[in-house]
């Protein structure tokens, strides 16, 4: 766990975007933590049983990543306080994700690029940037170890190999692939930004 003082938003948000940020952390108090990696999430918004409510965020996410992460966490927060259980990535999250994130919408935080590309998801914000393949692209030019391979990045029917195991990656199931163990012929689900080591283009 990282402690989230105002150094560490320095590290790790975007410089124009710290005071925006800083201010809507005071605003909507939780628990926050910025935490180790995870493969199969950039950050969450958890509540628990005795009312405590809790948001973390990796600490690997380069800073625009990170800004977009914080701003989609803080969204479910918000729109907790105001309806209770509603859709997770519905309307009324929609709705407090696009207002969250507008100040922020400026060429001062984010480069052109991802800027453009962030504008136009932010007309209907889908439950994951890693959904929108234009913005994902775009914000992986700034990750420090941008050479990997992720499974939404191979074509369909190509061997991988993911945990010293060799899977053929099958048919998108809403946002997550479908994927079959070679070994096993067992079935298995990958998130779309799971690390894998391409084995070769296609197989038949």
């Amino acid at each position: 766990m990282v402690k989230t003082n105002s150094e560490n938003l320095v590290k790790y948000l975007p410089r124009n975007a710290i005071g925006e940020a800083r201010d809507l952390i005071k605003k909507y108090p939780c628990h926050f933590k910025i935490v180790k990696k995870r493969s199969t999430k950039h950050g969450d918004f958890r509540r628990y049983r005795d009312g405590r409510v809790q948001i973390t965020i990796n600490n690997d996410l380069n800073p625009y990543r990170f800004l977009i992460t914080l701003v989609h966490e803080f969204a479910h927060l918000v729109t907790f306080r105001e309806h209770k259980n509603v859709r997770p990535h519905g309307r009324e999250w929609k709705i407090n994700f696009q207002r969250l994130m507008l100040p922020f919408l400026t060429s001062e935080v984010f480069p052109d690029e991802i800027l453009r590309s962030l504008a136009a998801h932010m007309m209907n914000p889908k439950s994951s940037s890693d959904g929108d393949i234009n913005l994902s692209m775009e914000l992986r030019k700034y990750d420090l170890d941008n050479d990997k391979t992720l499974i939404f990045e191979i074509p369909d029917k190509s061997r991988f190999q993911y945990k010293n195991r060799t899977f053929v990656k099958e048919r998108k199931r809403r946002s997550r692939y479908e994927c079959i163990e070679v070994l096993t012929h067992k079935k298995y689900i990958f998130h779309p930004h799971a690390e894998v080591v391409l084995l070769n283009k296609q197989h038949e």
